[in-house]
């Protein structure tokens, strides 16, 4: 049939079928996706990880104990597998003083104590991955090293890490090798070790004290040093040495003239400077890092 004839005898149709065709036609204008260089008059921001991939590259290779650094910096670090027994005095201790941590957990702690994950993460603390059950990795065949590091993911994730959640990993008894450091970084992570353990977490009947923790921690005090202590108490137990330790251990670090600083500002400091690891491996950024590291980035699934 000829349309032109239906328009020509049924005026009135007619303009009712065109408003209904500019009708559809504006709301398909109005849904239909667009690129948003188009909307915004500018191209599309590349993925936030995309920024800190050279630097995160940098700290690839090694086993990451210490930041090299000629700044009078440290970082806090707490670990977590048992229970969450001293984490209320932690974070309050934390909070009050301004202090930024990085706490590693393992999945089955975050499985157990989903509402500690997003407390840490609500205070604005990173998170890290601590394996999922803590075994000893050189009892893994390399297929379950990579499940207990993707579940441990896995079950950080649905806890509600959230932006909390780092590219940092920490290996269980910190047992780390030169070839189960490469697992790790082809996974997407870098891993983060310490310069100090203070111990606590042996609590009393492993001949700890409060006093020994704290100068345990401030021995080790030097510029870029990373101090390991232990959220929870060891099995069987309910002191945490550690909590107890720690406000002597912030205020002595404060008055020796140091500052503590948010692990995951690792990533930019690593921009000029290199990382000192117990092996004395070193990785560089900006045109000077390794083929070998180029070749973990490229095939990581940065999450």
């Amino acid at each position: 049939m000829d349309t032109r004839s239906v328009f020509a005898a049924h005026p009135l149709v007619g303009r009712r079928l065109l408003r209904v065709a500019i009708g559809l036609f504006a709301a398909l204008w109005v849904v239909a996706p667009r690129p948003p260089a188009a909307i915004a008059g500018a191209a599309a921001p590349r993925p936030a990880v995309a920024a800190d991939e050279e630097s995160l590259r940098a700290l690839f290779g090694s086993e990451n104990r210490v930041i090299r650094t000629r700044e009078r910096v440290v970082a806090v670090t707490f670990n977590a597998a048992w229970n969450d027994a001293g984490l209320n005095l932690v974070l309050g201790e934390l909070a009050r003083r301004h202090v930024p941590a990085t706490f590693f957990l393992t999945g089955d702690f975050a499985h157990r104590y989903p509402e500690a994950v997003r407390r840490i993460a609500a205070a604005g603390h990173g998170l890290g991955n601590h394996s999922y059950s803590h075994p000893y990795f050189k009892d893994l065949t390399k297929a379950g090293r990579r499940r207990e590091i993707r579940a441990a993911d896995r079950a950080l994730r649905a806890a509600g890490a959230a932006r909390a959640l780092t590219p940092f990993f920490r290996f269980p008894y910190s047992e780390t090798s030169p070839a189960q450091i490469r697992e790790v970084n082809g996974l997407g992570f870098a891993d983060i070790e310490f310069t100090t353990d203070t111990n606590g977490w042996k609590g009393t009947e492993g001949g700890m004290t409060v006093d020994r923790a704290v100068r345990r921690a401030l021995e080790a005090l030097r510029p870029g040093a990373i101090l390991q202590m232990h959220v929870g108490a060891f099995e069987g137990h309910t002191e945490v040495i550690d909590a107890q330790a720690l406000p002597r251990i912030l205020d002595a670090i404060t008055a020796r003239g140091y500052r503590v600083i948010d692990l995951r500002t690792l990533l930019h400091l690593m921009k000029s400077q290199p990382v000192s690891s117990k092996c004395g491996a070193r990785t560089r950024v900006g045109g000077t890092a390794s083929a070998e590291a180029d070749r973990f980035l490229s095939a990581a699934r940065l999450r």
